[in-house]
Order: C-alpha cells, then sequence, then structure tokens
C-alpha cells in the first residue's frame, strides 16, 4: 500500500522541492494522510483532546451555545457548526447536553475524513467543508487550527523557508530564501529559530466569520512559549463575536 511518504517522495521528484505546508497537507490530508486513512482522536485512537476526557467540555460549551441563543433572542433558524469535528465525540457530548433545554439546533459537523464522518452520531449533518453563509449562531473548532498547513520560517544568520526535498531516498528538510517575509516576524532571533507562518489558519478565521451573521466564533487551541523569544505566541482561545 503506498503511504503519505511515497506520495510526498514522487511529487518532489516530479516537481522539486516541496514547501513545508505543502508537505503538511499531504501528509495529513492527501489520499494516503493521516486523517484520511484512520488517525483520530479517542482514548483507543492516536491521541486525546478534551471531548475525550470526559463530558465537561460539552456540557461547558453546550451551556455558552444556550446563552448564546437566548443573546440573540431566540431565533429559529440557530445553527451549531463544528469544525474538525473527528469522529464526533463532542457532538455526542453537547448533544446530550441540550437535550435536557429547550434548544434544538440545526448541527454540523465539518470533518474532512469520510472514515470520521460516517462515525458521527444520527441527527446531525455532516460535510466535509464549512457550509457558507449566512449563519445564525454558533461557529466553534477544538485544536483544529494547529492542524491546518502552515509554512515555516528558520533563522539561519537571517530568515529562510522550510521545503522538503528527497535526498538519498529519504526526505528531508532544506532551508530557500524567502520574498516575501511577514511584516510581524522580528528582525533578527537565535539561531535555528524556527516560527510557523499560519496563513491557511488566518484564512479560515476569516472564512468563519464572515459567514457568521449573528452569533460568534469560538477556537480553542493550546500552545507552550517556546517560540516566545522569536514571535508572539496564541492565547489557549479565542472568541469573535459578531
Amino acid at each position: 500500500m503506498r503511504s503519505a511518504a511515497d506520495e510526498i517522495a514522487a511529487l518532489v521528484a516530479a516537481q522539486g522541492a516541496l514547501r513545508f505546508d505543502e508537505y503538511m497537507r499531504i501528509a495529513l490530508y492527501g489520499v494516503n494522510g493521516f486523517y484520511v486513512t484512520g488517525g483520530s482522536a479517542g482514548r483507543r485512537g492516536d491521541f486525546i483532546t478534551s471531548p475525550e476526557v470526559g463530558p465537561l467540555f460539552g456540557a461547558v460549551l453546550a451551556r455558552f451555545i444556550v446563552a448564546e441563543w437566548e443573546r440573540l433572542d431566540r431565533p429559529g433558524d440557530f445553527t451549531v457548526v463544528e469544525v474538525g469535528a473527528g469522529p464526533g465525540t463532542l457532538a455526542r457530548g453537547i448533544s446530550a447536553a441540550l437535550a435536557p433545554t429547550s434548544l434544538s439546533p440545526r448541527y454540523v459537523a465539518v470533518e474532512v475524513s469520510a472514515a470520521q464522518r460516517r462515525l458521527h452520531p444520527a441527527g446531525i449533518e455532516s460535510c466535509a467543508d464549512l457550509p457558507g453563509g449566512p449563519i445564525t449562531g454558533v461557529v466553534f473548532a477544538n485544536e483544529l487550527l494547529d492542524n491546518l498547513p502552515f509554512r515555516l520560517l528558520v533563522f539561519d544568520g537571517g530568515w529562510r523557508e522550510a521545503y522538503i526535498e528527497v535526498r538519498d531516498q529519504r526526505l528531508v528538510e532544506v532551508l530557500h530564501g524567502c520574498d516575501q517575509l511577514p511584516s510581524w516576524l522580528p528582525p533578527s532571533a537565535p539561531h535555528g529559530a524556527r516560527v510557523p507562518w499560519q496563513e491557511e489558519a488566518s484564512a479560515w478565521v476569516r472564512s468563519a466569520r464572515s459567514a457568521l451573521v449573528a452569533g460568534s466564533l469560538l477556537v480553542f487551541d493550546y500552545a507552550t512559549a517556546r517560540t516566545a523569544g522569536c514571535a508572539p505566541t496564541a492565547g489557549t482561545s479565542a472568541a469573535a463575536t459578531t
């Protein structure tokens, strides 16, 4: 069976060096990528996130969802969109917590992996892409942004960009010059410092916000200050309200 590494090696052989974000996209979401071929969260999966620890995270989100519905004067077209839904663990928790309330929203679970979409619970809509607007309600994502492909900048006497090449039948990282560096990048950093350039995450946030006509966007991610000397670090969560 062909692996993601085989797919990457063939692409590099055909077109030359592969930029890091393109490499990451194939490794995670390509035909033979991690998520497409069965990689998942869960106690029997590859990693554990907050929804797999217990029902508390889903219950807290359900309370927020109900509060938003009340704040918006209980609209009848209230929609909940979960992006990066995985096998539907969080959808189950939120649905169970909402059951005793008077809110019965349209629940849309967005998940790129068809195999994981097949595990979603009954009573929700499953799709591969963020639905277009207008959306009135809550759009949220738990540990999604850090899974979106990003470009990688490395300080090596100056800022350079990471690419993937094949050498001696191995995938290796090489550094190339970058014509247009982001304005927020510091002019200097310790040798070997590495900073993710998260253009796709920024684009996703803009797309999600533009789809919302009323309601909130919630994004949960977790980070450490390992690159604090190079660039500002994000907080543990962010919220935007329309």
